[in-house]
């Protein structure tokens, strides 16, 4: 199935959406959400309103998160190969022999076809990186990589847009570099683990105003997705619901010659074959304002 967070005259429901015939199935606004689903909630799709997909707005599928969304950096060789000596000297001495992880905030979760905020006083450079993400559906910690997809729920497309200047003026450090608010599209839905035949066998693109920038199959990854799993819950739950980023192929706007940066009136569109299409704006805002935008 593709589950997706439908919005419906200011209200949220579930939704089982049926691409090919641009449909979705809407719960009331009783039912689970998708976050309740991932976690184990079941529903019964007999109890929905089916209408056509122009008539609902589809947002972020998921809104309540455990903890940070969990990353993966340089897992792809081309990816790796294409910053050297680009780090502004934080490259490492050679290729990692394991996966390399970190973490962004939360609230950088946008919709697929919300606007991704650009405030240039916080950031000169904001650039691009297409991912496949991992959505678990299963706790489990120490996992081994041939039952990792067990504890996965299904997989969906993000874009983990980065601040550049930012991830290199903290201590070699990315955090900060990543999670700047509203700056992650994440969706459109999220597709079952059993509907994805082969996770090997996806094309993860980025078109940055219908130039394409970034074009790779997930055969490339050089750490493939059990890897990931088993490597980053060794010791270290992993909860339904965590997303876990897997990372971005080669392309990217910082490792280009001359560079290529996001700037307000862009359209970024990332998609991943099988799972969807993200379709966002950049938009000028005034991230420093206080306490605007705060809950």
């Amino acid at each position: 199935m593709k589950l997706a967070t439908v919005r419906v005259d200011g209200r949220d429901h579930l939704g089982a959406v049926e691409p090919e015939e641009g449909t979705v199935t809407i719960l009331p606004a009783a039912a689970p959400t998708l976050d309740d689903v991932v976690r184990g909630d079941l529903v019964d799709l007999r109890h929905g309103t089916r209408v056509t997909l122009d008539a609902v707005e589809i947002v972020a599928p998921l809104r309540r998160f455990n903890r940070d969304i969990l990353c993966t950096g340089w897992n792809y060789w081309d990816h790796f190969e294409e910053s050297r000596g680009k780090r502004e000297g934080q490259d490492p001495p050679e290729r990692p022999r394991h996966p390399t992880f970190f973490t962004k905030g939360p609230d950088t979760v946008i919709g697929p076809h919300d606007d991704i905020a650009y405030d240039p006083a916080i950031s000169a450079k904001w650039d691009y990186e297409a991912e496949v993400a991992l959505i678990i559906g299963k706790d489990g910690r120490s996992i081994p990589e041939e039952r990792a997809w067990e504890h996965v729920f299904g997989l969906c497309v993000a874009n983990d847009v980065s601040q550049r200047d930012l991830q290199r003026r903290h201590g070699g450090q990315w955090l900060k570099g990543k999670s700047i608010d509203a700056t992650m599209p994440l969706g459109p839905w999220i597709t079952t683990a059993d509907e994805v035949t082969d996770p090997y066998d996806l094309t993860v693109r980025c078109t940055l105003n219908g130039e394409v920038l970034q074009e790779a199959s997930t055969r490339q990854v050089a750490f493939r997705f059990e890897r990931i799993i088993a490597e980053l819950s060794w010791g270290m739950t992993l909860r339904a619901g965590d997303v876990i980023l897997t990372g971005t192929p080669s392309g990217i706007g910082n490792a280009r010659e001359p560079q290529v940066f996001l700037a307000p009136g862009d359209e970024v569109v990332t998609s991943v074959s099988g799972l969807g299409e993200l379709r966002n704006r950049v938009v000028a805002t005034d991230l420093k304002a206080y306490p605007a935008g705060v809950p």
